[in-house]
């Protein structure tokens, strides 16, 4: 519908430009939904753009607007001059009755565009590494992450969706020696520590087992997971692994059945990757020298203390950054400039990388640093989302991660199921924190939970076409579909939400803001549910053959974008509830 007024409003600005011998361009000018209805269905600035080239007051420009559209009637009913020359939009009951047409014309089509154009888009998300369960901070990045996708594929953009992890470096050390820990801890076989270990306990931790001390090393993993992949390992090899490094089959071990968990739980959200990579190839390809090679030879990599940093202050950050510690160890930023730059050379048009409020810093020196490189940086992209609380009772679910008591995306979905878990992670802002409530996600009545509310109102569109076949009346054809018995202020309010949906899946693409699409569907149902609870004034189905098949047509109408908007958010849309 916006399309359609832009082109109409379009022609009358040209006319009236045409008609003062200018001949400059019509400027590109915003058609927006007034906040308040009383302003009508679309406000435009245009009249203000218009005051330079037609060398008028901006309201007197408006004005003549306002004339022309009058006079040709037809797709604007009603217009108002506001302000100092905003023009004020109303369109006529006949534009709304159409727009229901072509909602049931296109089907589950309706609210997809080609306007991506096939341009290759990459997202990663999620890429946790294999150190332990995924966590709600996780969790939440792999809703966006897939929210996004579905809203990129929805407008026409060719999508791949990758997990990235580090597999290589001190975390996965650590898991390593974490679980041999454990392992020697089950066997009672434990060494004495090392006297410094006894003297500086925040080297490690000392822990007494059957008499026995044993070593555990600082910041190790303590979950009850680490214990039981050491009882595996026990089970399978006894006693034989007693000399073996925490760098061999314990840490080996642990990531292959971390990461079969995690691919697990990523099945359990409805979540299926095109591309796994990890950092141990980077390594192993040769990509991460050829970065230092390639920084060195642009003069952008000097040695200091041991270490070999990145120029980054030469990009206007603050700092520079080791990218090679002094004990020969890489840091982070290395391996993620070499995938980054593996990104592009694989051909894609923009890489979007979902990530939690902790990647905020290292961000800006990846953009540097692949721009050094030769890579366009316009072209990469951070959502960014901060952590999860969860609340119970109104009160903070306190949680650590080090000591792995911590509630698991598997354990909230064992509580509130996929789908509300989705809805929930997705219905706020990614930058803003998310405050998760456990009661009211737990709360199955469809009046207070919003995930509920929601696919109840698809539900319902279903149950009003069983009971219209039932009693054998047909269901509205689109090719002759008339909607003009709809006429009360609440059938128009929800025609204009319908059309809604469109503008709404677009702009939340290209925000890459899924949590539009939330409250889209929340207003909706919002306006569904209380219309056909009201059998009174709402009757679908009665004597009145057009006005049922008009109702019919709305119900279909509600369905079509509520399935829609569900379909993007990755959650079910029930036929019964």
């Amino acid at each position: 519908m916006r399309d359609l007024l832009h082109q109409h409003l379009h022609g009358h600005v040209r006319a009236l430009l045409d008609a003062e011998g200018v001949e400059d361009g019509v400027p590109e000018f915003a058609l927006d939904l007034p906040k308040n209805p009383e302003h009508g269905d679309f406000a435009t600035n245009v009249a203000m753009l218009l005051a330079k080239s037609l060398r008028q007051p901006p309201r007197k420009i408006a004005e003549a607007l306002a004339a022309r559209l009058s006079e040709a009637g037809g797709l604007v009913s009603r217009v108002e001059v506001a302000g100092p020359g905003f023009v004020n939009l109303w369109l006529g009951d006949g534009c709304w009755h159409d727009l229901l047409r072509s909602v049931l014309d296109a089907g589950a089509r309706y609210g997809k565009s080609d306007a991506g154009a096939q341009r290759r888009v990459q997202v990663e998300f999620v890429s946790a590494n294999p150190t332990g369960p995924l966590t709600l901070g996780h969790g939440r990045q792999a809703i966006l992450g897939d929210a996004i996708a579905n809203l990129l594929e929805a407008t026409g953009h060719a999508v791949t969706r990758e997990y990235y992890f580090n597999n290589g470096g001190r975390q996965m050390r650590m898991l390593g020696e974490s679980v041999r820990a454990r392992y020697l801890e089950q066997l009672g076989r434990a060494a004495p520590p090392p006297p410094e270990a006894l003297a500086d306990r925040e080297k490690n931790w000392v822990e007494e087992v059957e008499g026995l001390p044993v070593v555990f090393p600082k910041d190790g993993y303590q979950g009850d997971y680490i214990g039981e992949l050491a009882a595996g390992l026990r089970a399978q090899h006894g006693e034989a692994l007693v000399d073996e490094p925490g760098e061999g089959v314990f840490r080996e071990t642990a990531e292959n059945q971390i990461f079969g968990e995690i691919r697990k739980t990523l099945s359990a959200l409805a979540i299926e990757f095109d591309v796994f990579t990890n950092e141990r190839d980077l390594y192993e390809s040769g990509e991460t020298d050829r970065v230092l090679a390639d920084l060195e030879a642009a003069g952008l990599l000097f040695e200091k203390d041991g270490a070999r940093w990145f120029r980054s202050t030469d990009f206007g950050l603050e700092r520079d950054r080791v990218l090679v510690r002094s004990t020969g160890e890489p840091t982070y930023l290395l391996p993620d400039l070499a995938y980054h730059r593996q990104k592009f050379a694989r051909g894609f048009d923009c890489v979007i990388d979902v990530q939690g409020a902790d990647h905020k810093e290292q961000f800006p020196y990846v953009v540097a640093g692949i721009g050094a490189l030769g890579c366009p940086k316009e072209k990469v992209e951070l959502v960014m989302n901060q952590f999860v609380t969860l609340t119970r009772g109104g009160e903070q679910v306190k949680q650590s991660t080090r000591k792995a008591t911590y509630v698991t995306v598997d354990e909230l979905l064992e509580q509130v199921g996929c789908d509300v878990f989705r809805f929930f992670m997705v219905q706020r802002r990614a930058e803003s924190h998310l405050d998760f409530d456990l009661d009211l996600a737990e709360d199955t009545d469809w009046k207070k939970n919003p995930t509920y509310t929601v696919q109840y109102a698809h539900a319902r569109t279903h149950a009003i076409e069983r009971k219209a076949r039932e009693t054998g009346v047909a269901m509205p054809e689109a090719s002759s579909f008339d909607a003009s018995p709809l006429v009360l202020p609440e059938e128009i309010e929800m025609l204009k939400k319908l059309s809604e949906f469109p503008d709404c899946v677009s702009r939340a693409a290209e925000t890459r803001e899924p949590h539009h699409l939330c409250y889209f569907a929340r207003d909706l149902a919002g306006l569904w549910n209380p219309y056909q609870q009201d059998g009174v004034r709402h009757r679908i189905l009665s004597d009145d053959a057009a006005l049922t098949q008009a109702r019919l047509g709305l119900a279909m109408g509600v369905r079509i974008v509520l399935a829609g908007a569900l379909r993007l958010l990755g959650i079910q849309a029930p036929e019964r509830m």
